[in-house]
């Protein structure tokens, strides 16, 4: 990129995913941004990517689970980020309505090109 760019959020289309989850993201060559909305009971199954996360939840409260035996738990709440490192096996469930931020680094190619069968599935 050679110049700055401004992006409207209203602007992109609302991404369903699986359960009520939808999303919406912008990124570059070597980040991410998006915009996900859960409902109460909406779960992200355990899954792991190269990419630094960070979780930005803006309303409600999610729980995490960590680790390979997905023991280590996570309370996320309204005003709070979570920070995941790189290949850390998570997963997410909303306890209540929420509207978070994810941002990632490097950008999520699985995203860019559809391959993230874990976050579109609801089996």
């Amino acid at each position: 990129m050679t110049s700055a760019t401004v992006t409207r959020w209203d602007d992109l289309p609302e991404e369903p995913m699986r359960g009520g989850i939808t999303r919406r993201f912008v990124y570059s060559d070597r980040l991410m941004v998006a915009e996900i909305r859960m409902r109460k009971g909406d779960v992200v199954p355990a899954h792991r990517h190269e990419n630094e996360q960070f979780t930005y939840v803006l309303t409600g409260s999610m729980l995490f689970l960590l680790g390979e035996d997905q023991t280590e738990e996570r309370l996320v709440q309204a005003g709070e980020i979570i920070q995941l490192p790189s290949n850390l096996l998570h997963s997410a469930t909303a306890l209540e309505d929420v509207f978070e931020l994810d941002v990632f680094n490097p950008y999520r190619a699985d995203w860019v090109g559809g391959d993230d069968r874990y976050l579109r599935s609801n089996s």
